[in-house]
């Protein structure tokens, strides 16, 4: 596994924490390694979402071992950090979720942050970019901004569950869109049935 280049996690202060907190689970599962970047308004977001209120506590939640195994952290304020040069081999990058102040600022490469540094660069670098904002309604300054970004190369993928596997709870509609995303990523899941067509 230490030859494989790690998938970099974003985590910014868009409502839907429990979809960073599970995509997270299953990408320690599938032994994949992740930088992880979470950003001061995405550490707020877990705590008031989650319950998480420090990266000990995500820690915890994901699982000490496997954590320790695959994730490395680093700061959202160290624009020198490894996935802010596009020498680092990465896998790609997903944010999740993504606040439209971030997707605004990926979309004009303003690298402020280390997160928004590390996107600007999977896209420089023509690697995969999936960002996952959760936001209603959408302005026509929003909508431009994913135009922008997906010209550029990026997946932009709201997160909208489906209900055609018929959710019972909560967590199924979050490992519907968890299960897009790892998809995506070119990451193997079980999460969701797929759909084979309506049997008569």
């Amino acid at each position: 596994m230490s030859g494989t280049p790690p998938i970099v996690v974003g985590i910014t202060g868009a409502s839907g924490a429990p979809y960073a907190v599970r995509l997270l689970q299953q990408l320690v599962a599938a032994h994949r390694p992740v930088s992880l970047i979470v950003s001061k308004y995405g550490m707020r977001l877990l705590e008031t979402e989650s319950g998480i209120d420090s990266i000990d506590a995500l820690r915890d939640f994901v699982g000490k071992h496997d954590w320790d195994s695959c994730i490395e952290t680093f700061s959202n304020e160290d624009r020198g950090a490894r996935p802010a040069s596009g020498s680092a081999l990465t896998a790609g990058m997903i944010v999740c979720p993504c606040s439209m102040g971030t997707l605004s600022a990926i979309a004009v490469g303003a690298s402020r942050s280390l997160i928004e540094r590390a996107a600007d660069v999977t896209l420089k670098e023509r690697r995969k970019l999936v960002l996952v904002p959760r936001e209603t309604p959408l302005s026509a300054i929003h909508l431009g901004n994913m135009l922008r970004l997906t010209r550029a190369g990026a997946v932009v993928m709201p997160a909208s569950p489906g209900f055609y596997h018929r959710p019972k709870q909560v967590s199924d509609l979050v490992d519907f869109v968890v299960a897009r995303m790892l998809d995506h990523l070119g990451v193997e899941q079980s999460l969701v049935k797929r759909w084979e067509g309506e049997t008569k």
